[in-house]
């Protein structure tokens, strides 16, 4: 299948063209003091013609704790609907689908709202076929989170720069994400330092693009 670049998407952020779409799948988080529980994520990198990639997160927990099976297709819950598109009176969304404001199966777990960019600044050392990124990620918990990081080869490694948090957010120290695309589904893994814990294994999910 051959790659075309998104209408408009500024080629500043090429290297991150293939993100660039709604995405969709399960996943789990496991960390000390918070167990071990399944999860579904809606995601979406999309652009506004600037000069980066926006991005939009959210993980429903669906049970207290991880099911002998997943559930099959069809007993996820609705994806969340694009806030752009906006339906006719007669065929609007019923009250209970899931979206912004409204509550649906599952138990949100966390929302992230951001952008990546594209660094001009690039670091001594970097391999030529790698990209540097600067990507600052905004969680509704209470926390700001800069990533630096590089893009090549349809994989994506981010670190923590700088944590800012709010008085009542928990205390993370640091965090490290890895996307990849295999076989046409975004896998990602994430890190924390948290809880008094060191840098270890906190999440992983993998997506499908919708």
């Amino acid at each position: 299948m051959t790659f075309t670049f998104p209408d408009g998407l500024s080629p500043e952020v090429y290297p991150l063209a293939w993100l660039v779409g709604r995405w969709r799948g399960e996943g789990v988080i496991e960390y000390p003091g918070i167990g071990k529980k399944a999860f579904v994520q809606d995601l979406v990198f999309d652009h506004d013609g600037g000069p980066y990639v926006r991005f939009e997160s959210t993980l429903r927990v669906l049970e207290d704790v991880v099911p002998d099976a997943l559930p099959g297709d069809g007993e996820w819950p609705a994806p969340v609907p694009d806030p752009t598109e906006t339906e006719a009176p007669e065929t609007a969304a019923p009250a209970d689908t899931v979206g912004p404001g409204t509550a649906g199966p599952g138990t949100v777990w966390s929302t992230e709202t951001g952008y990546w960019r594209v660094s001009t600044d690039r670091p001594d050392g970097m391999d030529d076929d790698k990209q540097a990124l600067e990507v600052l990620v905004a969680d509704a918990s209470g926390r700001i989170t800069v990533y630096i990081g590089a893009a090549g080869n349809g994989r994506i490694d981010l670190a923590s720069d700088a944590i800012a948090r709010t008085s009542t957010a928990s205390e993370v120290r640091a965090s490290k994400r890895l996307y990849g695309l295999v076989e046409g589904r975004l896998l990602w893994v994430e890190e924390l330092a948290a809880f008094g814990e060191p840098l270890r294994s906190y999440a992983s999910a993998e997506l499908d693009r919708q």
